[in-house]
């Protein structure tokens, strides 16, 4: 019997019981404090000129302000994932919520470097208590197929918007209040969401396992996740063939290697191996890191070409890519519909083919382009395929899981798409610089020259969106009975 059948079996008394008349409300509120988490990983991009001249931080320190917590939560992700499933996952993620309000209040009022840096590394830690325990609990809350699905579609909304508004809204807020309020602004929201979740939401996680942590397992993956996103993402300054880079990569291959070990003979282990049978989770993972490696390899070279060749400002940039963020939304509802009428593979594959035809009409911009001549158009085409495809990967990678496992397959969900997207900036950037230095130019390159690396950019995108086709053809194909079981997905 397959894996969807099994699943459609498992879930049917579940699919039938009466639905949680707060599900929707809790999904609000839940949601609020996901697209906090989402935004804060974008929104300090534009503000970093100001934090910079304010608290004088070097370039170093200007680094990791951004990858201090991208490092933070790409690495803790799974293990927090699996606490929740352990220790209840409305009680993990209000400590989450507690922690992220208190690292926000304190890197809003930093009036040093290194207080900064140490704040935004907690609430790197904080985003990862917070992001796979909430997920899950929306896993739980809707029972119903077509519901469950209809509220992932709402949620990968929320992705996508919050991680291209951050682009806007850190322009507008440190323009008129100052760089200090993109990280207070999260202070009212996270009290908010302290006081509502309680009332709207029941606790929920693993009965009748033993609450204990394969802590040899728990301290190898994390520890290979900080080595190899820390590479990644700092292999464009030290360079890919740097003795820094390639030591931290040889690290995370090791204890990856031993992480599977310990897994196999681990009595409780914190990701069971077993898991990775599921077809749906696996190839739903795979289009996760390949959409991550395409969106954010697309994004890095996009915000150059607009601000440094066509000299968009910050702000209106973050207004320019508005145009994908509203198509990424309705990408993410139709996706959603589509999964439940159709099965995963079609919608995936149709998805996957429009980021790469995004990505490659991007391939001919050009240096005296404009924004409808060179960027309209790929951003129109793009933005509702990234929508749908996140949408199709997440239910397929949530699908045929059990209960008591939502938390870590919600945090397997998170560390894909979000090592897909530290890797993605990095692979598109040591492209976009091989290709600048190989044509000579002086510092700082001519237009011409940036736009030259900047196209060979564009194209590894589109070799990852090729990625992500290849992922989508794993899915289960089109068929009543697969579509049925494709709709009982969450």
């Amino acid at each position: 019997m397959s894996d969807e059948r099994v699943a459609s079996d498992d879930r049917s008394h579940d699919a039938a019981a009466s639905p949680d008349p707060r599900r929707w409300k809790a999904l609000a509120v839940l949601g609020a404090a996901f697209f906090m988490v989402i935004l804060d990983s974008t929104i300090v991009l534009t503000a970093i000129p100001s934090i910079q001249s304010s608290l004088d931080l070097s370039v170093t320190g200007v680094q990791w302000v951004i990858t201090g917590y991208a490092v933070a939560f790409g690495s803790l992700l799974l293990f927090f994932g699996r606490v929740a499933d352990v220790l209840g996952r409305r009680r993990v993620f209000l400590v989450g919520t507690v922690v992220f309000v208190i690292a926000s209040s304190v890197c809003g009022l930093a009036d040093t470097a290194a207080v900064l840096v140490i704040a935004r590394l907690a609430q790197g830690v904080s985003a990862a208590i917070m992001a796979p325990s909430a997920l899950a609990i929306v896993i739980g809350v809707f029972r119903d197929p077509a519901e469950r699905n209809r509220a992932l579609g709402l949620w990968g909304a929320l992705g996508g918007v919050g991680a291209t508004a951050g682009l806007l809204l850190g322009g507008v807020i440190t323009a008129s209040l100052g760089w200090e309020w993109i990280f207070l602004i999260n202070v009212p929201v996270g009290i908010a969401v302290l006081v509502l979740v309680p009332p709207l939401v029941g606790e929920s996680r693993e009965h009748g396992a033993p609450r204990r942590f394969d802590v040899a397992g728990a301290v190898t993956i994390t520890t290979a996740l900080v080595l190899l996103i820390s590479a990644v993402v700092n292999a464009p300054d030290a360079g890919w063939t740097g003795a820094t880079t390639l030591i931290q990569l040889a690290g995370a291959v090791a204890l990856f290697v031993l992480f599977v070990a310990i897994e196999s003979r681990s009595a409780a282990p914190l990701v069971p191996l077993r898991i990775f049978r599921l077809r749906t989770l696996t190839a739903g993972n795979l289009l996760i890191l390949a959409i991550g490696l395409a969106v954010d390899g697309m994004l890095f070279p996009l915000t150059l070409y607009a601000q440094q060749v066509l000299g968009f400002t910050a702000l209106q940039f973050g207004l320019m890519s508005a145009v994908m963020t509203g198509m990424s939304v309705v990408g993410a509802f139709a996706g959603q519909a589509a999964v439940t009428r159709f099965g995963m593979r079609p919608v995936a594959v149709a998805a996957a083919l429009l980021i790469v035809a995004g990505t490659v009409l991007l391939t001919s911009v050009s240096t005296g382009g404009t924004f409808f001549g060179d960027l309209f158009w790929p951003l129109v085409i793009f933005g509702p395929g990234m929508g749908a495809a996140f949408v199709t990967a997440q239910i397929a990678a949530l699908h045929g899981v059990p209960d008591a496992e939502s938390g870590l397959a919600a945090g397997l969900v998170d560390t894909s798409f979000h090592l897909g997207g530290a890797l993605g900036i990095a692979v598109v950037s040591a492209v976009a610089v091989a290709v600048i230095d190989a044509g000579g130019s002086p510092a700082p390159p001519s237009p011409e020259t940036l736009t030259d690396g900047l196209r060979a950019a564009f194209a590894a995108a589109a070799v990852f969106a090729a990625a992500g086709l290849a992922a989508a053809l794993l899915l289960p194909g089109r068929g009543r009975r697969r579509t049925s079981s494709a709709a009982s997905s969450g």
